[in-house]
């Protein structure tokens, strides 16, 4: 009985440590920089969207310290014509804010249930300030994807699948 109950807490250890080993594991790998692959908006009907466009530009910043920063924005833009934003015209300020979406905050790894918790501190998008976002993700060492289900355009009707490519 001694020895059964000893191989037992042997598995649980066991089994406890390479459970903290892949959760540091996913974390270490999510740690650094990510450059926008796409970005898909899938609309309740089941149709699809790009709402940055088919080659859209972002970066995507995870730090040690659980900080986190994105920017994503439609690769075309117009031009300010006046070259100075706050003298922009009402057509070139929504080009501004529909071409674009930016938010920093904090940032927590759940490996077990692979999602990942944005706590916004600032956004672009004022309604997402102070809020916490957890999303599911799906990743490999250079590929990073995770699901928004209260999208910026759409609200919780939308959701969108957002594809990052580590930098090396």
């Amino acid at each position: 009985m001694k020895k059964l109950q000893t191989v037992l807490m042997v598995l649980l250890i066991t089994n406890s440590a390479l459970s903290q080993k892949n959760k540091k594991e996913v974390r270490s790998e999510i740690l650094g920089s990510w450059a926008l692959v796409s970005v898909e908006n899938i609309n309740p009907d089941g149709t699809k969207t790009f709402p940055y466009g088919r080659d859209p530009r972002g970066l995507l910043f995870f730090d040690e310290k659980g900080n986190y920063a994105i920017q994503i924005y439609k690769n075309e833009r117009p031009k300010i014509i006046s070259g100075d934003k706050n003298k922009c015209t009402p057509e070139e300020n929504a080009s501004i804010v529909q071409g674009s979406n930016s938010h920093f905050g904090k940032f927590e790894i759940d490996a077990a249930n692979k999602t990942i918790t944005f706590k916004i501190k600032t956004a672009s998008f004022p309604n997402w300030e102070n809020e916490e976002q957890k999303r599911s993700f799906t990743h490999n060492s250079n590929k990073l994807k995770y699901v928004v289900t209260n999208t910026t355009q759409g609200g919780k009707s939308v959701t969108a699948e957002v594809v990052w490519k580590k930098l090396q």
